[in-house]
């Protein structure tokens, strides 16, 4: 198995995800105008490109890029051994510093690191919550630069809620 089970079940939602953007995404395709958006602004679409499968796609790419970053590093997590199953008691003074300045960024106890992979993959979730909602307005059929006020907050919080829970996954490790 390339996962270990936890994060296999964890990942579920982010293999799904760029699966329903991809669909969409070749769903609205055919149906894009020529001029597609580029940027985002705090006044709308400020930026345009030509439609082409590279700008119609690219948070689909980015998302699946994010994906495969985020579920290695929650792998990763997973695997390193944590901070309370390392032993320092009969080492050498120098070895024992050693080992106390390589436990700085290792999780705590296995619990806590599945908490942490757990944390990292939610996060990623909400990263591609936040892409749909800027898929929403990249495939619009009409190229109209205006873009509603809750757009801001529909990509930002999902964002927000995930970091959140990250950083307090982390957080409650060092206690």
């Amino acid at each position: 198995m390339v996962f270990s089970s936890p994060v296999r079940l964890w990942l579920l939602p982010n293999a799904v995800l760029p699966v329903v953007l991809a669909t969409w995404g070749a769903v609205r395709y055919p149906h894009l105008p020529g001029r597609i958006p580029k940027h985002i602004g705090g006044d709308g679409v400020d930026a345009w490109t030509d439609k082409s499968i590279g700008s119609a796609f690219v948070l689909v790419f980015l998302y699946a890029g994010v994906t495969v970053l985020m579920a290695g590093c929650a792998e990763l997590t997973l695997r390193v051994t944590p901070r309370d199953e390392l032993s320092n008691a009969n080492a050498a003074p120098s070895a024992a510093a050693q080992v106390t300045s390589c436990l700085l960024n290792r999780p705590g106890s296995r619990v806590s690191a599945r908490r942490i992979a757990r944390a990292l993959l939610l996060f990623n979730t909400c990263i591609g919550i936040s892409f749909l909602a800027g898929c929403g307005i990249l495939w619009r059929s009409t190229p109209d630069p205006n873009v509603p006020t809750w757009l801001f907050a529909a990509m930002v919080l999902p964002l927000l809620a995930g970091i959140a829970v990250t950083i307090a996954a982390a957080v409650s490790d060092r206690k």
